[in-house]
């Protein structure tokens, strides 16, 4: 088990789940319906960063712990991408985008560090 080496990696990816489901709940609900399958995307990305970072919290081993948060960083790319697409088309604002880009640039680099960190200390 490596609970207690991500709690911030945990807490942070938690809470930008929530910020990506208040965004999205608030697009479908407010912004033009033809973005629908797109703020569903980015809501499926933005969620399973979390989802596999908790689930590398009981690993089975090094590599699977390693796998879970590469797949967490696949998925936290994929959502800029998402975000981008919203902001190139004005569904998000300059300041909705900067900040929605801050917290996931930061969950990159620190999925990037642990990911790193993992295979060093695993001799992977």
């Amino acid at each position: 088990m490596y609970e207690n080496e991500n709690s911030i990696l945990m807490e942070k990816s938690q809470a930008f789940a929530l910020r990506v489901a208040t965004m999205a709940e608030y697009l479908t609900d407010n912004r033009n319906t033809i973005f629908r399958s797109i703020y569903e995307q980015v809501l499926r990305s933005g969620t399973s960063v979390m989802a596999n970072v908790s689930e590398s919290q009981f690993a089975h081993s090094p590599a699977d712990f390693i796998s879970k948060l590469q797949i967490a960083l696949k998925e936290a790319s994929e959502t800029r991408g998402w975000l981008r697409l919203l902001h190139s088309k004005n569904i998000i604002t300059d300041k909705e985008y900067d900040s929605m880009l801050a917290d996931c640039s930061e969950l990159v680099a620190i999925l990037v560090a642990s990911i790193n960190t993992a295979k060093r200390n695993n001799n992977l």
